[in-house]
């Protein structure tokens, strides 16, 4: 295979930079009417060969490397895997296929002692819609940063460089789903003394079509529990039922209604690759963004007194005062997993003790699991604790029930009309500052990591305006603790807003 541009697009550098997402590639790998295709085949070839460049730079030419492959269930995830083989295995890599599986598992490729990979590449492009696709990579260090990806364009994009090459790379399949599931099944039996320690409870999963729907089958069945009424188990590129994401109102009612109507003792939901998770109690109570962060800091704090739970910026008041009252400490840092997760290895690197970084959207990655954020992982550790409350017959929502929620709160979509959003937005931001300084009781947060946080004295409330990470739009969260707090709060935003002709409400 020809690792050269000439017989590329003009527009592939191009093409190449803009499919950078964070620490991440994402593009359009199905064309649609309104969409244009951005990650083909070919562009795949090209960052398989960039990773290949990038992974013996690394390695100092190391012979015989390992590349683990896996992906979810994305129609556009097979000819994509199919381009990564080829560019893998023309550069002497030998390359484990790994068929569909999820985004945490795929990291451990590195880690388990039957893989051993050099690295490792997951196909997906988590919640999005099922046109798009993308990639993550990763090493034994954990997965790639900003900078990495950039080299691997940059190394995607050379002509001429020479490599140390081995014979033709070779190709093996491997079950890493039912190796990764034994993993989560014996870490549960360990913890908890049993073999079938959730023998007698009803546990539902709802995979979204995704590539979750193993945790019902291989491991919640495994671990004893009745699994009768979990739903969209089955993998569907198309997503035909609701959209995988433990965000999305859509899918956490689904789930919530097939655990009150199966009479389970626990919904469990998950994204798309299963990175983010979310769960449902028994009576129909939604576990998720600030009550999941909460659950999960109750059982990290007890296992580590004084803990700092690292999470990111929209995260309300009331989380605050819960983890105070935990005896652990708060620490607000801006939005974005990895952001998260880096500045909780930083603190951890200073020598604070800080095992949880976790974001609202679902992320959560502990410090006794590489730091890796693991939608199963962090339900295997719930599934721990439920093991133990059975035995009072208490229901998992009862450790957080002392969790103050807002008596309002809102989210919001502001898009952006332009092709250099994130400048524009940040001009938004800055100058949003000059308008609350003439708005009674309104005052800047001292601390902003993230966008822009307001108090609002008034309206007994707060809101944040940061640029989207992925998209076009200002992100805009409210909280109030009265009512109509989060209208009246609006009221002035709107009021600012309409000054932009390029913004959109």
């Amino acid at each position: 295979m020809s690792t050269s541009l000439s017989n590329v697009e003009n527009d592939t550098k191009l093409t190449l930079k803009k499919l950078k997402n964070g620490t991440d590639i994402r593009g359009i790998a199905i064309e649609t009417k309104e969409h244009r295709e951005t990650l083909s085949p070919e562009i795949v070839k090209l960052l398989g060969v960039g990773f290949s460049k990038w992974l013996k730079n690394r390695t100092n030419n190391k012979e015989f490397l390992k590349v683990a492959l896996g992906m979810d269930s994305r129609l556009s995830g097979p000819k994509l895997k199919d381009s990564l083989v080829e560019a893998l295995t023309s550069e002497g890599i030998n390359v484990y296929d790994c068929g569909l599986t999820t985004t945490p598992s795929m990291f451990m490729t590195t880690i388990l002692e039957d893989y051993k990979c050099d690295g490792a590449i997951m196909i997906t492009a988590s919640h999005l819609p099922y046109y798009y696709n993308g990639l993550k990579f990763f090493t034994v260090v954990g997965g790639c940063e900003k900078e990495d990806i950039e080299e691997i364009i940059n190394l995607a994009l050379e002509e001429n460089l020479t490599y140390i090459k081995n014979a033709e790379g070779m190709l093996r399949k491997a079950d890493l789903v039912e190796d990764y599931s034994k993993l989560l099944v014996n870490k549960v039996r360990e913890a908890v003394g049993s073999e079938k320690p959730l023998k007698g409870t009803k546990i539902i999963v709802d995979a979204g079509n995704g590539a979750g729907g193993f945790f019902a089958t291989k491991v919640l069945k495994n671990l004893g529990a009745n699994i009768e009424g979990s739903q969209f188990l089955e993998p569907d590129g198309t997503f035909p039922n609701h959209i995988p994401n433990p965000e999305n109102k859509e899918a956490m009612e689904s789930i919530k209604n097939a655990v009150l109507n199966s009479k389970a003792d626990l919904g469990i939901i998950f994204d798309t690759d299963v990175d983010r998770a979310a769960i449902v109690s028994k009576t129909g109570e939604e576990i998720n963004k600030n009550a999941l962060i909460a659950l999960i800091s109750y059982i990290i704090i007890k296992e580590n007194k004084g803990a700092t739970i690292v999470t990111d910026s929209i995260t309300s008041t009331g989380l605050t005062k819960f983890i105070i009252n935990l005896g652990g400490v708060h620490y607000r840092f801006k939005r974005g997993y990895k952001n998260v997760i880096n500045e909780a290895k930083r603190l951890n690197g200073e020598g604070i003790v800080c095992p949880l970084a976790i974001e609202t959207s679902g992320h959560a990655a502990l410090k006794e699991n590489y730091f890796l954020d693991d939608g199963a992982y962090l339900i295997v550790k719930i599934l721990i604790e439920m093991s133990r409350l059975k035995k009072e017959d208490k229901d998992i929502a009862y450790l957080i029930k002392d969790l103050q929620h807002p008596l309002e709160s809102e989210e919001k979509r502001i898009e952006i009309k332009c092709e250099d959003f994130r400048t524009y937005g940040q001009s938004v931001i800055e100058d949003l500052k000059e308008y609350v300084s003439k708005i009674e009781g309104w005052s800047v947060e001292p601390k902003n990591y993230d966008g822009i946080k307001i108090n609002c004295n008034k309206e007994k409330g707060w809101f944040l305006l940061r640029v989207s990470l992925h998209e076009p739009l200002l992100a805009l969260n409210i909280e109030s603790d009265i009512k109509d707090g989060v209208k009246n709060i609006f009221s002035n935003i709107e009021t600012f807003i309409n000054n932009y002709n390029k913004l959109i409400i």
